[in-house]
Parts: C-alpha cells; sequence; structure tokens
C-alpha cells in the first residue's frame, strides 16, 4: 500500500524533473520514471570532433524561476550568457537583413516598407476591437499590421517558437498577452507600454539576459535535476497503463524484458499529450480523446561544424529565420559558436538548423541524409559556404512540438475540467502552458504544488 504522501511522475521532459524536484523539495515520496534512457526529452547533445551538438533547444530564457534552480543545484557557474545585443537576421529576397530589436530601429530602418512602419508607428493612436470570435495569429496581424509584417517578422518568429503556422495559431493560446492587451485597451502598443510601466515600478533590478546557456550544453539542466533526484529517479522504465487502486492508483510499467505494477497515492503524467493518451485510454477515455486532438509538428535539427575559411559570411549574431516566401524548407539556422565558447575547435565554427515544422509535414517522410543535404544547400546559398561540413549531427522528431492552434485553449479548459473530476491525477507538459524552458518549470512547480495541496487535503 502507497504512502499517504507518495507521487509517481511519468515522464522526465523538463516538466517532469520540476514537478519531481519540488515535490520532492517538499518532502513528498516521488518517484520520477522515464521510458527513455535519458532525462530532458528532445533537449539533449552530443560532442564530435570537438563540436558541441545539442538536439533540441539551443539556450534558453533566464526566468526568475529558473535562476533559482541553477543556485540550488550548484550549477551557477556553468552558465553562459549570450550578448543581449546581438543581432538577428530574417532572409529578404534572398539576403540576409538585421530585424530591428527596438520600436525608435524599427521606425527608422528600411527593413519594412513606409506604410508597414506607419502602420506599426499609428496602431498606438487608434482603438480596435477584436472579433468576437476566436481569432488566428496571422488574422490578427493582418488585422492590425498588414501582410508584410506577417511575412517577414511574425511569420518567421512563430516558426522559430513554435515551429507553427500562424494561419492555423490561435493569438489567444499562443501570445495571450497580446490577445489581452488589445481588448483592454484597444492597442498592443499602449499595452505594452503600460505592461511596462508596472513592471517597472515592481521590480528594481536590471533586466535579466535574454540567451544562456551551459558550458556543456543546455542539457546540464535536465541532467542536474535527475541527478539531485537520486534514486528517484528511473530511466528505461516505461509506464503503459494506469488504473485506479485502494488510496491511489496503480501502474503497469515495462522495463526491459520485465513488467511490474507500482502503486501511488498520485499520479502526474508529464509525457507529451499523444503518448497520455495510451496511459490513460483504459483509465479515462475522455481524457484521452481530449489529448489526442492535440497537434504535434515535426521537426529536424541539423548541427554542422565547418572550418571558419569555408563561410564567408562572418555569423555575428544569434543566427537567421527564413520566411516560408522565400521558399526555402530551413526554418532558420543558429550561430552557435558566435553565442557561446566551447561550441566549436579552434579555427571551426559550429551552427544549427531546423526544418519541417506545421508547414512543411513531409520532412517526417524524409532519410537523414536528405534532411542534411537541404540544410546544407539552403545555408551554402545563403551564408556563402563552400566544401560540405567537416562534422555533423541530425535529429529528426517525428512530434516534437505541441501545436496552440485555434481551439486549443478549449482544449485546454477541457482536460483541467476532467482532470478535477479525477482527484490524484495530475497532468504537465509543454502542451499546457507553453514551449519555452522557463515555461515547463514554472508549469511542473504549479504542478507540484496542486499535488501537495491535494495529498494535505486528503
Amino acid at each position: 500500500m502507497p504512502s499517504s504522501k507518495s507521487v509517481i511522475v511519468v515522464g522526465a521532459g523538463i516538466s517532469g524533473l520540476a514537478c519531481a524536484y519540488r515535490l520532492r523539495q517538499r518532502g513528498l515520496d516521488v518517484t520520477l520514471l522515464e521510458a527513455g534512457d535519458a532525462p530532458g526529452g528532445l533537449i539533449g547533445g552530443t560532442r564530435s570532433d570537438g563540436f558541441l551538438f545539442e538536439s533540441g533547444p539551443q539556450s534558453f530564457q533566464l526566468t526568475d524561476a529558473l535562476s533559482a534552480v541553477v543556485r540550488e543545484l550548484g550549477i551557477e557557474s556553468e552558465l553562459q550568457t549570450a550578448d543581449a545585443k546581438a543581432p538577428r537576421y530574417v532572409l529578404k529576397r534572398g539576403r540576409l537583413e538585421k530585424i530591428p530589436m527596438s520600436p525608435p530601429a524599427m521606425l527608422t530602418s528600411q527593413f519594412l516598407s513606409l506604410g508597414s512602419r506607419w502602420k506599426i508607428a499609428s496602431e498606438a493612436f487608434r482603438h480596435s476591437r477584436p472579433p468576437t470570435e476566436e481569432e488566428s495569429v496571422a488574422a490578427f496581424v493582418r488585422r492590425k499590421f498588414g501582410h508584410e509584417i506577417l511575412e517577414y517578422l511574425v511569420s518567421p518568429f512563430v516558426s522559430g517558437v513554435y515551429a507553427g503556422d500562424p494561419e492555423k495559431l490561435s493569438l489567444k493560446a499562443a501570445f495571450p498577452t497580446l490577445d489581452e492587451w488589445e481588448r483592454q485597451y484597444g492597442s498592443v502598443i499602449r499595452g505594452a507600454k503600460m505592461s511596462r510601466s508596472v513592471e517597472t515600478s515592481v521590480k528594481s533590478s536590471t533586466s535579466r539576459p535574454s540567451l544562456c546557456s551551459f558550458s556543456s550544453g543546455v542539457s546540464a539542466l535536465p541532467q542536474a535535476l535527475a541527478a539531485n533526484l537520486g534514486e528517484r529517479f528511473h530511466a528505461t522504465t516505461k509506464v503503459t497503463s494506469v488504473a485506479a487502486a485502494s488510496n491511489g492508483f496503480a501502474l503497469s510499467t515495462s522495463n526491459n524484458s520485465s513488467a511490474t505494477t507500482l502503486s501511488s497515492s498520485a499520479v502526474v503524467l508529464a509525457t507529451p499529450a499523444y503518448a497520455a493518451v495510451e496511459i490513460l485510454r483504459p483509465f479515462s477515455p475522455e481524457l484521452a480523446i481530449i489529448l489526442a486532438a492535440i497537434a504535434y509538428a515535426p521537426v529536424a535539427v541539423v548541427a554542422a561544424g565547418y572550418r571558419r575559411k569555408q563561410i564567408d559570411d562572418p555569423l555575428y549574431g544569434f543566427g537567421f529565420l527564413v520566411p516560408r516566401a522565400e521558399k526555402r524548407r530551413t526554418l532558420g539556422t543558429i550561430f552557435n559558436s558566435s553565442l557561446f565558447p566551447g561550441r566549436a575547435p579552434e579555427h571551426c565554427v559550429s551552427v544549427t538548423s531546423f526544418i519541417g515544422g506545421a508547414t512543411d509535414l513531409e520532412i517526417a517522410n524524409l532519410a537523414e541524409s536528405e534532411i542534411a543535404e537541404i540544410a546544407y544547400r539552403d545555408n551554402a546559398k545563403i551564408l556563402q559556404i563552400s566544401g560540405p561540413p567537416v562534422a555533423q549531427k541530425v535529429w529528426k522528431w517525428n512530434r516534437a512540438l505541441p501545436q496552440y492552434n485555434l481551439g486549443h485553449g478549449h482544449i485546454v479548459e477541457s482536460l483541467r475540467a476532467v482532470q478535477r473530476e479525477t482527484p490524484g491525477l495530475f497532468l504537465a507538459g509543454n502542451y499546457l502552458e507553453g514551449p519555452a524552458v522557463g515555461k515547463c518549470v514554472e508549469n511542473g512547480y504549479k504542478t507540484a504544488d496542486a499535488v501537495e495541496a491535494s495529498l494535505n487535503a486528503r
């Protein structure tokens, strides 16, 4: 029989790791189960011929919660900070153009046409009302700012964050702050100004750096979280189903050739939505049906190392995004060795490209060699590269990122409603409150707090 404070967390992505870590801090008897052989989910890395290549996120924004956990885990000395002023580029008519990163720069730069700049400048003096029905990101931007800003600023950004299609992505689900600002102030620029005024009055500290990593890559965070859990973390342990049991739940698990049943007072499913569907189907068909409605987009990651002399472009900055109008399959490329030290050997550079997303589902059907050739061909043209890479690694994730498409908010509300009817069962993951590393940590913490409150109430 499980103790009254026993919890099993299923899935060792960042959300599950953060949840288990928080539960352990609160003194609960927690066990974290992971089907794969390492923690982190898509976050991982490998060293090849002196290059550090990463399989998922290449950096993260240092939120308050992340800053605290990095300090608590004792890995603060490994933290690396990218230059906050590092320029970002967009491919426009075949050439890389620097993205203006401030409102004054946006209005004075030739990056946008005069008409688009006027729409930005005048938006604060106009008052608009959102439509009554749910609006896509693309519809919102066209209505407020026009097609050019959608094509060359917003769409590439959406591809970079969600690997999503702005025509399908829900504004309210993916960018709730923009929706709120228009509803409250009639203008997103006025809303942004009011928000900054409030933040300035509350926070006296300087703003945090925009991008961070660790000397061994982003995977240092999940590795440290798993190490902190010690024997409470079990890899290569797949949960196949969950069922009600006396005083809690019974989980059927398999590990290599053996199978066993584990008991706990509470269960947190921190797997991707599609994995939770299979686990929950016998126990709660209703939850399984709702979770199955969440779409995922495929993404391929191509990391490549070159000799410095092979590339004419100086690679100064963060990297570049590629609008779909440019007719290239690469979504964007990051200049890893320009952002953080230790990514490439001396006299070499490293870049990482992302291909696929919701606007290119066919990428899931291509071989890794074909995907690598696409990335090489696009980058060779854009960055003036001569010759093949000296080192390369490809990862293909057929279901990489959940899509916050139209109706996603209703899906989450339905999940929460059904979940409330099943005391002791909780959901966590990047399909609930955002895919960013910081958001996943916050979601894991909130879930752990809810678990503790539920067990205490019993």
